[in-house]
């Protein structure tokens, strides 16, 4: 049975046309699948008896099982979503009154080892497909519709309006589902989402920047984390392939297709690591000629990191220098602390090989 969320409006026009369907169906069927969230064929009544009976016998709608769905105290969800072979992926949905922000997984684990990330200590396990990854928003958006907790949001409106790709995994060394599902998330005919409002997160894959602006430019967070090669070389490894110099050119050459104008740098903050004042103006100096703002990450421990989290004092200085040179700055604030849903507490259970039950702290910093 095939998955009709792998596929977006052309590859749908041309699997309905095999079985002597007319293209405006696919259309039809987007927006029940999308529009509605229905995943009942039967139930899709302006669709004809005879599609219908196609849909039921060859094709299916597939998203990950929910394995763990916990809301905290201020309205963050998590899920904790089974993709097969005892892989668990995470999803979390963030709430405020301007908007709804889901933060969505490419992968299961990543293979890139930042040494703060607990993602990187567990390993990479494998890619997402574009479905699963199209999936989480779709189970995402149906349960949040349904959720009594969200009443106050419009639901004439979209509950969820804003997707990151800062989940587990590096978004573009699983470039092609990745923007395939991107490209889905921005048609009309699925989600519409503007450009704007989908940010991708990377550790820098230079190359990969460089394709994306011209196959499908969103706006861009880039993990950046240190003022220098030589520090950063220790916590983001793939700076040994694409050094900061390449990774800053890059950056440039991004802003002149994004959507917006202006990279995101999150930078998260590790206590007497990369949170001093010298290195606050080290960034300065290394960011100068980018338009950019910066996200200021309090880093969240989880057993054996070896890092601790900069003091709050010491963070609010550092954003102070950024702000003082005219760069935007802000500190991510902490939300779901109730349900380990905060960034680098995102927490399932995994079986290890030797079927122990183990908790695992899932983040994309």
């Amino acid at each position: 049975m095939d998955n009709l969320l792998e596929y977006n409006l052309e590859e749908l026009t041309e699997y309905i046309k095999k079985f002597g369907h007319k293209p405006y169906r696919a259309k039809q069927l987007l927006r029940w699948i999308y529009h509605f969230n229905e995943d009942h064929f039967e139930l899709m009544t302006d669709v004809a008896k005879s599609f219908q009976d196609t849909l039921k016998n060859n094709a299916k709608i597939v998203t990950p099982e929910i394995n763990f769905d916990h809301l905290s105290s201020d309205g963050t969800r998590k899920w904790l979503l089974d993709v097969g072979g005892k892989n668990g992926i995470e999803t979390v949905f963030i709430p405020e009154e301007d908007r709804g922000t889901l933060c969505i997984s490419s992968q299961v684990g990543c293979a890139l080892e930042c040494t703060f990330c607990s993602t990187g200590r567990q390993g990479f396990n494998r890619n997402l497909t574009s479905g699963e990854i199209i999936g989480q928003l779709w189970l995402a958006n149906k349960l949040l519709r349904n959720q009594e907790n969200y009443n106050h949001l419009d639901l004439q409106k979209r509950v969820i309006s804003n997707v990151v790709m800062m989940g587990m995994g590096e978004p573009l060394t699983n470039y092609d589902n990745v923007v395939h599902s991107l490209e889905m998330m921005l048609d009309d005919h699925v989600y519409g989402l503007s450009r704007r409002k989908v940010t991708l997160s990377t550790s820098g894959l230079v190359s990969a920047m460089d394709k994306l602006k011209k196959d499908c430019p969103v706006a861009l967070a880039v993990s950046l984390h240190a003022p220098n090669d030589n520090l950063r070389d220790e916590l983001v490894p793939i700076n040994k392939k694409y050094p900061l110099k390449e990774l800053i050119s890059g950056c440039l050459r991004y802003i002149e297709f994004a959507p917006r104008d202006f990279i995101t740098f999150e930078y998260v903050m590790l206590k007497n690591v990369n949170d001093s004042l010298d290195q606050a103006k080290e960034l300065i100096k290394l960011v100068k000629n980018v338009p950019c703002k910066f996200n200021l990450i309090p880093f969240n421990s989880f057993p054996n990191s070896g890092y601790e989290c900069s003091d709050k004092n010491m963070i609010n200085r550092f954003k102070e220098v950024l702000m003082d040179a005219g760069i935007i700055t802000t500190i991510r604030k902490t939300r779901g602390e109730d349900i380990d849903a905060a960034c680098g507490q995102l927490a399932g259970k995994v079986q290890d090989k030797k079927r122990r039950s183990r908790k695992i702290t899932f983040v994309h910093q």
